[in-house]
Formats: C-alpha cells, structure tokens, sequence
C-alpha cells in the first residue's frame, strides 16, 4: 500500500486542517488544458504519480469526484456532496465573489490566481491611461477612420498632457495595483499613493500607503484614481456620485479588476458633466454593456473589454503557478494564493 501524505500546510489564518489521503494524487477538471500544460502539471511531482482527469460535461465531472484530492475550477455545493476526499480547490481566476456559500464554509482550501494576470492588466491600464493623456482616443482614432489627421489644440493646450510627476492613487495594492503603481512609476515618473483593506508592507516606489478610511482623504488629491480592489460587500460600488464629484476636473478614472466597484450611471455623470477629465475602462458593471449604454456617448472614454489579462504568456504563467502548488501540495509545503474565505480573496 502506497505512504500516506501528511497534512497540506497552509496558513493560520484558512482555519483548515488537511487530513491525509493516499497516493496517487487525482486532479478532477472541466479546464481542457493542452497535452503538453499535462505534462508540465505532472512533471513536477516526479516522484509521485498525478492524474488528471479532464472532463467532457458537469455530470461527468460529478461522477470523477468520488476520489478526487484536488479540483481545478468551479465547485459548487451539489458537487461538494460527491467529493468526499477533496482537500483543495484551484480556481480558474483570480476574483472569487462567485464562490458557493458552501465552498466559502467547507474545510477545503482554495487557492487562486492572485497576481498571475498583473502584467497584461497593469500593461493595459497604462496604455488606456496614454490613450486619454494624449488625445488618441478623443482626437486621432476618429479623425483615422474618416482618413484624415490634423494636430489638435496647441503645443501649449491641454489637449495633450503628461504624468510625469503626476500622483496616482490606488485602490487596492495587491497584484494589479502593485504591478500597476510600479509601471507607473518606473516608468512614467509618477507619484503613488494608496490604500489597502491588509496591513501590508509598502513598496519603495510608493510614498504613501494607508488603511481604506484614507480613501475620502486621499481621492482629491490624485491625478489618476485607480479601481483595483477585489470585489467584496465593501467595495461594491464604492467609486459612486460623491467619489467622482470630489475628483478633480483634470483627474482621470480606471477601472482594472471588477465592474462592479463603480457606479456606471454616476461615472457617465461625471464624464458628460465635465466632473473628471475621462476614464480608461477594462471592467464594467454589466458585461458586455448594451449598446443603449449611455458610456457609449462619452467620447472621453477608452475600454478594453475585460481583455486586459489575456495573452499566451499569462496561460504559461497559470499552468506554471498550478504545476507549483501541485508540487507544494505533494511535498507538503505551503500553498500559494490561499484565499482568505472570511475576506473573500
């Protein structure tokens, strides 16, 4: 008979404690992950045998879980009863509001993909920035599709501005925000203040890093206000009508990790109304917004379809932070990414 594993060693604060099961380690998942991400998944537990199971529908994921150890993806509560050996969920993203209630409360840890997806969102909140900064969107896009392009404003107008020594202040310093005030200020010479729900440690490249009741404070003084929290029952909707209006008028918005941290119909205000000099938008409450969306009457605005994560390099970087828990969890060292269920990221 195979050894048994030890207990999966995660941190305090989970409140989980893993019991042993038996070789081999079963991974049960609706991802079709390529022969080749197998591959790499299995690799590096050379020691061990890995299965994945990759599974065709929901029912047929169902009946896999009977001896699954692990899943990769979704779980929810009806599937939770058919998996009487599950210690560890992967999650597919890195978001989990949409976690089952019964996931949230069982004693299986879940991890996530928390900072897997920075560099193509930080990467594209500064291009979304650049694109509003420089007129590109409001003066030159259209102006290319009617075949034409003639400078607009003077070289002393503020049709064109800069952000070198301009502040940026983020909402939420985890990967996107981290990765985000980094580009921005290596890159662009910027000033980054902050806000954060953990006490964590601040970056170098941040002047100023505070607990969230620094928001209010903290919101009239920037250039660039950043959205780059997870989506809790605390931020839902927390960049609303009183946030913009305390924006200044030159100061732009970005929205970078959920929709739902702002309020739509109030940023279409404040973009009509002259409240805010114009918002860069990958997220969006409702997605994708319908066409009778009034965003699209703003001609101050630039989105990217929650499309800022994607790219063949980010799938590299998922199976490999996947095939690394897969070697923690066989070596019984601490998971990465484990979500705090009581936060809810």
């Amino acid at each position: 008979m195979a050894a048994s594993r030890a207990a999966v060693a995660v941190p305090v604060y989970t409140q989980v404690e893993l019991k042993a099961q038996q070789d081999p380690i079963r991974i049960v998942t609706l991802y079709r992950f390529e022969p080749h991400e197998v591959r790499t998944i299995q690799s590096a537990v050379p020691n061990a045998k890995v299965e994945i199971v990759l599974c065709s529908s929901r029912e047929e994921f169902r009946a896999q879980l009977k001896d699954a150890e692990v899943v990769y993806g979704d779980v929810r509560a009806a599937d939770l009863d058919s998996a009487p050996k599950l210690k560890w969920v992967q999650a597919g993203g890195a978001g989990m509001e949409g976690m089952d209630p019964a996931l949230r409360k069982s004693p299986v840890v879940v991890t996530n993909y928390a900072r897997t997806f920075a560099p193509g969102i930080s990467e594209t909140g500064m291009g979304l920035l650049l694109c509003l900064t420089r007129g590109i969107t409001k003066y030159y896009v259209p102006q290319f599709y009617k075949r034409t392009m003639n400078p607009v404003g003077t070289p002393k107008s503020d049709h064109h501005t800069e952000l070198v020594g301009r502040v940026m202040g983020i909402v939420g310093m985890g990967g996107i925000g981290t990765a985000t005030a980094r580009r921005a200020h290596f890159g662009f010479d910027m000033r980054i203040v902050g806000t954060d729900a953990k006490p964590i440690p601040k970056p170098d490249f941040v002047e100023e890093l505070h607990d969230p009741t620094w928001f209010a404070e903290m919101v009239p003084k920037v250039d660039v206000l950043v959205a780059a929290a997870p989506h809790t029952p605390e931020t839902e909707r927390m960049f609303n009508e009183k946030v913009f209006r305390s924006m200044k008028k030159t100061a732009y918005f970005l929205a970078l990790s959920r929709g739902k941290l702002f309020d739509d119909m109030a940023l279409v205000r404040a973009l009509k109304e002259g409240w805010i000099a114009g918002a860069g938008l990958d997220v969006f409450p409702t997605e994708p917004p319908p066409s009778s969306h009034p965003i699209f009457d703003c001609p101050n605005v630039v989105m990217s379809a929650h499309t800022s994560g994607w790219s063949p390099d980010r799938q590299v970087r998922l199976i490999e932070v996947f095939a690394d828990n897969v070697r923690r969890y066989a070596a019984e060292l601490p998971l990465v990414n484990v979500v705090d269920k009581a936060r809810g990221y």
